[in-house]
């Protein structure tokens, strides 16, 4: 049973609707506030569907992943005692929060930087910014830096393999998905074991 090359084709028949890119932004969006689930796996099949659009995708996804993240920065700044905190313990992060407070309070705004590549969901860091007033024109940097590196690195890959990418993807793509589940699970019980 090919469960991960039937989701593959899913995905890329999403992405070539025409209302694709505004469901990007969309989530781009409320993935840096709330939504759990990452924005790049929504923009790889949508640049694989548009190889020729891939930078312009990575400039949406960018976009509005960082003006989701100010207003999740604004909300961890006003709301984040009364509203987000018991929410983000209420969803199981409650570990994963003090850990970003813990390297919020070490390295200072490199976290945002690193964060854009880290397994702590970006959004931890955008309300935990707030909520400790992090200076707000390092942090928006941070950010615009952090998620371009994401996803232009997403969108020129794609960009720069085209359809052939996309060909030798949907060919390995069972191969890649177990692998990434299997590596998920073994990351998940490893980091369990250390902590």
């Amino acid at each position: 049973m090919k469960i991960f090359t039937k989701m593959y084709d899913a995905c890329l028949r999403w992405a070539r609707h025409k209302y694709a890119v505004y469901i990007l932004g969309f989530v781009s969006f409320i993935e840096s506030i709330f939504f759990p689930i990452p924005t790049a796996v929504m923009l790889a099949p949508m640049a694989l569907a548009r190889p020729n659009r891939a930078l312009w995708l990575a400039f949406v996804a960018m976009a509005t992943s960082v003006l989701g993240g100010v207003v999740a920065y604004i909300i961890g700044a006003f709301a984040f005692q009364s509203w987000v905190y018991p929410w983000i313990v209420e969803l199981g992060y409650g570990d994963t929060y003090n850990r970003a407070y813990q390297w919020f309070l070490e390295y200072g705004v490199w976290v945002v930087l690193v964060a854009g590549f880290s397994p702590v969901p970006y959004k931890i860091f955008t309300l935990t910014a707030g909520a400790m007033s992090m200076a707000f024109v390092p942090f928006l940097v941070a950010s615009i830096i952090a998620r371009s590196a994401q996803f232009f690195l997403i969108g020129g890959l794609v960009k720069w393999g085209g359809e052939q990418m996309e060909h030798k993807l949907r060919q390995y793509v069972e191969w890649i998905g177990w692998g990434v589940l299997i590596l998920g699970v073994l990351a998940y019980i490893i980091y369990n074991l250390v902590n």
